[in-house]
């Protein structure tokens, strides 16, 4: 059924490239919330970019996602202080997400996608926990691909809801990166870490295709402050 959808010729919009470059800063109208970032020296641009509320969030947990997997690769912290630590973190990211977007519940859709994200989010948290309070060997020593598989469903999810071969194929690299761990020695919370912030920040980063889900919002956000 996922490989059929995949390939239907109408699901995905293949007129534009799944990624490009974004518009300069000045070439996206004002939306509420809206960063323009524009580093000019003389007549010379060096930076023109902009970020919405979406990427603001993306921007977040590449940053949560990083800091966890990399304290936890390279700090010899109690695991059960980490775990209350990040928990707390997780959560606060999680309820930003939650506000950033909320211009996306208008479009049932992209509705759907905050809300699997949430639930992604708060299993991941709970497993983790559980996995090391209550020292449950088997989720404890597989944390990196419980997480990247939680990643992974939560790309392709999306991708398929706002039908982006973008996130489709962000998904599936997180799901090939599962594969690699075994392959990296004892980096694999580094790795995972660069991945998921990687991923994060790409989404951020760059524009990504959708079909006409995504046409309405541009709208709707125009009257919510």
């Amino acid at each position: 059924m996922f490989w059929k959808i995949l390939l239907e010729p109408d699901w995905f919009d293949r007129s534009s490239p799944f990624l490009r470059r974004k518009r300069s800063a000045f070439e996206i109208e004002d939306l509420p919330g809206l960063w323009r970032i524009h580093w000019q020296l003389g007549e010379k641009t060096i930076l023109s970019t902009f970020y919405t509320r979406i990427d603001q969030a993306c921007i977040l947990w590449g940053v949560i996602s990083t800091l966890i997997f990399a304290t936890a690769q390279f700090c010899a912290i109690d695991w059960q202080v980490q775990a209350i630590l990040w928990s707390g973190l997780s959560l606060f990211g999680t309820i930003v997400m939650m506000k950033l977007s909320q211009c996306w519940r208008t479009i049932k859709p992209l509705s759907d996608v905050i809300d699997a994200w949430v639930i992604l989010m708060l299993v991941g948290i709970i497993l983790t926990d559980l996995s090391i309070f209550l020292s449950w060997g088997e989720i404890l020593a597989r944390l990196c691909s419980l997480w990247l598989g939680i990643n992974a469903i939560g790309y392709v999810y999306t991708g398929m809801r706002i039908r982006s071969r973008a996130f489709v194929l962000i998904g599936l690299l997180n799901l090939f990166a599962i594969a690699l761990l075994p392959h990296v020695g004892v980096w694999q919370f580094l790795t995972t870490g660069l991945i998921s912030g990687i991923s994060a920040l790409l989404v951020a980063e760059l524009q990504w295709d959708s079909g006409d889900v995504c046409a309405h919002l541009k709208e709707l956000t125009r009257t919510i402050d």
